[in-house]
């Protein structure tokens, strides 16, 4: 019970508690993959599912799939040097992670589309089943590059650790605009890409335990390899369809007057600690005295995909509880005075890799912590369970 205590700091004030009383869940999603294909399998899947399960168990379950998923590129690849073919020196992957990669990828996904689907059939959504759908959806951001890379390897057919940060910033990008979009506006609008992407890869492992990682040691088209197309698929649908309609969208919800900030400042407020992050750490990451992010690539997207959850959790607890999102970032603040000291003080390799490591035992805890205490304050307040389906009436104890 002594332990227990430790998640029982409260970090939601009494305002972010009465906005999540107030909160109703608003979405688009036009995507005519997900509309016609992904929904109505999800539709149809869950109707073979008790009503006594948890919501929430989907939720979770799905995640840790991943987080599976991720320990075991790190057990079998741990340098991200194993399928480059110039790196015989490595052990190859096992081909049977492939199956478990698309195995896990494919449950992983059909559990993320039909935890709210069993939500509305058994008459449980809440408020704190959207918060631990999308801070957990938020970490994910964190461990699909880091799988899918295991594909490829970095090799000279392969992905180095320089171009894999920059996909980290699309995708990261990604979920932070859009989450972003609904701060302002109050609609969550569902990126087309996302159903989409999930089932690339799925196909992706899939091939590659047919196929076996040598097939895409090679050329694509012409000059083009297969990681410059994954690249280009990646940054084109960021820039060409994220980015415009997420500033078409706000535009938009500022002309017709139905944008929930008041004031242009008051809605851009939530960008300056993600733009902190992305300044930081891209400084850290091409101006390292010893090139930490090739040195160590797996413990740099760690600790900076973890600060960045901690933002984006903390983006998602404002956008729904109608409060103003916090200026700047405690993590993020940390993330950035360790980069700065590090660069000004030009350390040897060992002394930056254990700053990094530190980093990222911090990071990793305090956002567990965070999460933690978040998700069981807010239980509490609706008398919930995380896992049990309560009886309407009836308060949890």
């Amino acid at each position: 019970m002594g332990l227990m205590r430790l998640f029982y700091y409260k970090y939601l004030n009494s305002d972010v508690i009465k906005g999540f009383d107030r909160y109703k869940y608003s979405s688009q999603d036009t995507s005519p993959f997900s509309n016609y294909v992904m929904h109505p399998f999800w539709g149809w899947l869950v109707q073979f599912l008790p009503r006594w399960l948890a919501p929430n168990l989907l939720t979770v379950t799905g995640f840790l799939c991943l987080v599976v998923n991720a320990l075991l590129a790190v057990y079998f690849d741990p340098e991200m040097y194993a399928s480059s073919a110039e790196y015989s020196q490595f052990p190859a992957i096992p081909a049977g992670f492939w199956l478990a990669s698309a195995a896990l990828g494919f449950i992983s996904h059909t559990l993320d589309g039909m935890d709210g689907k069993q939500a509305r059939r058994t008459g449980t959504g809440s408020p704190v089943g959207e918060l631990l759908d999308h801070g957990l959806d938020s970490w994910t951001t964190l461990l699909y590059p880091m799988i899918a890379h295991a594909v490829f390897g970095r090799g000279r057919f392969g992905v180095d650790p320089g171009r894999l940060y920059l996909i980290y910033l699309a995708v990261m990008g990604q979920f932070y605009l859009s989450h972003w979009e609904k701060y302002v506006t109050g609609v969550l609008f569902l990126p087309w890409g996302y159903d989409l992407s999930q089932v690339a890869l799925v196909g992706l492992y899939l091939a590659t335990y047919v196929l076996g990682t040598d097939f895409w040691q090679d050329f694509a088209i012409g000059d083009f390899t297969y990681p410059d197309i994954a690249v280009a698929v990646v940054y084109g649908g960021f820039w060409t369809m994220c980015v415009p309609l997420t500033i078409y969208n706000v535009a938009k919800a500022f002309r017709a007057g139905t944008n929930r900030k008041s004031g242009l400042v008051a809605s851009v407020e939530p960008l300056a600690a993600a733009f902190l992050l992305l300044a930081s750490s891209a400084a850290w990451a091409y101006y390292s005295p010893n090139n930490v992010l090739h040195a160590s690539p797996r413990l740099f997207f760690t600790a900076f995909g973890t600060v960045f959850t901690n933002i984006a959790c903390r983006l998602i607890v404002s956008q729904m509880s109608q409060t103003r999102c916090e200026l700047f970032n405690t993590l993020g603040c940390l993330y950035c005075l360790t980069v700065a000291g590090l660069l000004l003080r030009r350390s040897s390799l060992q002394f930056e890799l254990a700053c990094l490591g530190c980093l990222t035992v911090v990071a990793v805890v305090a956002h567990l912590h965070y999460w933690c205490c978040v998700v069981r304050q807010m239980l509490d307040h609706f008398g919930l369970r995380a896992f049990v389906i309560v009886d309407k009436g009836v308060k949890a104890k």
